[in-house]
C-alpha cells in the first residue's frame, strides 16, 4: 500500500485534503468503513488532535466528509481515497498552535500503518480537532 497527497483547498481558515491509497499489491485490498488517523508534526512526535467521522462542528456547510461508509474492494493499481476538514484556528493565545506534517493510516483493523509526509501541513491552530470521510473509491 502506498499514500498518495491528492487535492486540496484553504479557504478563510477552513481548509480539506484528499488522501490517496494506492494498492501495489497483485490481490485485491478491501476496506470498510474509516481509516485511523494518526498526524505527527516535524520531529515525529504525535499531534494532539480528536479525530471524528465528517466534518460536523468544523464546517457549516457540506465538504466532502460526509457520507455513509461503504465496502470498497481495490484491485492491483486502484485507488481509494478519504478526505479531511479542519479549520486553522487560534480561538485561545496561551496555547501553542499544532500543525501535523506526517500522516500515519492504518487502512483496516490488523493492517500495518502507512506513512505520508505532507506537502502542506495540517495547521490546525489550537482547535484540536479533524474531521475524516469513510473510504470512497476513487474516480477512474
Amino acid at each position: 500500500m502506498r499514500l498518495a497527497e491528492g487535492a486540496g483547498d484553504a479557504a478563510m481558515g477552513l481548509r480539506v485534503a484528499d488522501i490517496q491509497l494506492v494498492n501495489c499489491g497483485t490481490e485485491p485490498y478491501v476496506l470498510e468503513g474509516y481509516p485511523e488517523v494518526r498526524l505527527l508534526d516535524r520531529k515525529r512526535a504525535p499531534v494532539e488532535v480528536a479525530v471524528q467521522h465528517g466534518g460536523d462542528g468544523i464546517a457549516a456547510a457540506p465538504t466532502g466528509t460526509e457520507g455513509d461508509p461503504q465496502r470498497v474492494e481495490l484491485g492491483p493499481g486502484q485507488a481509494a481515497g478519504f478526505g479531511m476538514v479542519w479549520r486553522n484556528l487560534v480561538t485561545d493565545s496561551t496555547v501553542p498552535a499544532a500543525e501535523g506534517w506526517v500522516l500515519e493510516v492504518t487502512p483496516r483493523a490488523g493492517a500495518p500503518r502507512v506513512e505520508l509526509e505532507l506537502r502542506h501541513s495540517v495547521d490546525l491552530g489550537n482547535t484540536g480537532k479533524l474531521g475524516i470521510s469513510p473510504w470512497k473509491a476513487a474516480a477512474r
